[in-house]
């Protein structure tokens, strides 16, 4: 087993530097293609998406709070509410909630 998790970091390491090299190296012109443009633009927001909306719902100790604070903070946020107001929020959403549902 030990002499295997060598194996695992070389690929692991071979993995990540062939997507990083590789679009470097293959791609030399200018994307003319909007549709292409328009998906790298993008990757890194729907990236983020992914790896960050099921952490809200999985931190808290109820599914039921994370999911109440979601919708809270993209509420205030889409009222213009700033950074700091939504996170506040948020916080304050997932403890009431949680006090009310486990006491």
């Amino acid at each position: 087993m030990q002499d295997n998790v060598y194996v695992y970091i070389f690929v692991m390491a071979a993995v990540s530097y062939a997507i990083r090299a590789l679009p470097v190296t293959l791609i030399r012109g200018r994307i003319r293609s909007p549709f292409l443009q328009s998906f790298l633009y993008y990757v890194p927001y729907v990236t983020l998406s992914v790896m960050t909306f099921p952490a809200i719902i999985e931190a808290t100790q109820t599914p039921l709070s994370g999911a109440l604070a979601l919708a809270a903070g993209i509420l205030a946020a889409w009222v213009g509410a700033s950074l700091f107001q939504v996170a506040s929020l948020c916080c304050v959403i997932v403890f009431l909630s949680e006090f009310l549902l486990l006491h």
